[in-house]
């Protein structure tokens, strides 16, 4: 059923596990990154909307 005997063999993916662990986590950091950025535009987003709704409400 599993390619591996142990959890240490599977870890350790055939000698292949800096490449396969490391293209993990630069994919995890890579949508980490993105999320932070899309959640920071928002936040700019609606200060600048609250903003210019205040200034126009005003006149």
């Amino acid at each position: 059923m599993f390619h591996w005997s142990s959890f240490s063999e599977f870890l350790h993916m055939g000698g292949y596990a800096l490449y396969v662990w490391g293209a993990y986590l630069v994919t995890a950091l890579v949508l980490l990154i993105e999320v932070l950025r899309l959640r920071g535009r928002n936040r700019a987003l609606r200060k600048t909307l609250i903003s210019e709704f205040d200034e126009s409400s005003k006149t």
